[in-house]
């Protein structure tokens, strides 16, 4: 199966509102993750404009501790995400094997903090942080992904209704769980 060039190799996972693929970019010979809306929500416009707009402000934070979006484009009439495969797992993953190291700790939030203060330095609120959402490349190096649910702090982007919770549950700010809309990085902290 292909995605535009890319030619996917596996299923890397699946969330709520995306399916994400490692795939292989014949152009330039490595290894990709592809984010794809799955085709239920193809045509729903809330969540074609989310998925537009993860790929924006990603696109906009150039940050070391970032995983880069590559590419972006639409096969067979599905949004996809081009971005840096990162092997290394997750955080979650790691967690599941049980409890990380106090001397891992430090540096895994100096980098992702780091990470974070450059968004909201940048206007923008992820609004989804969780173990999940922090990914290990081959080097054991961390970084911040899937800012599906970003919000710019300047631009009066609504993506979800006036009362409506958006994120995960478990990992979600008090502010973000009764559907304040005005968050600000704060929340993200």
């Amino acid at each position: 199966m292909n995605i535009g060039r890319y030619e996917v190799i596996r299923e890397l996972g699946q969330g709520g509102m995306a399916i994400v693929y490692l795939a292989y970019d014949p152009n330039i010979k490595r290894q990709v993750a592809i984010k794809v809306l799955p085709k239920q929500f193809t045509f729903e416009p809330q969540f074609r404009a989310r998925f537009q707009h993860e790929v924006e402000v990603v696109a906009k934070l150039e940050n070391a501790a970032i995983v880069p979006v590559y590419d972006s484009g639409e096969h067979e009439d599905q949004p996809y995400i081009v971005m840096r495969y990162m092997p290394g797992g997750t955080l979650a993953d790691r967690l599941g094997n049980g409890p990380i190291a106090l001397t891992e700790i430090e540096p895994l939030f100096q980098r992702i903090g780091s990470a974070l203060d450059y968004a909201h330095r940048s206007g923008v609120v992820h609004r989804d942080i969780k173990p999940g959402n922090i990914l290990f490349d081959s080097q054991g190096e961390a970084f911040l992904s899937d800012f599906g649910i970003a919000k710019l702090t300047e631009a009066n982007v609504a993506f979800t209704g006036t009362g409506s919770m958006v994120g995960t549950p478990a990992y979600m700010s008090p502010e973000q769980a009764i559907g304040k809309k005005n968050v600000d990085g704060r929340s993200d902290i």
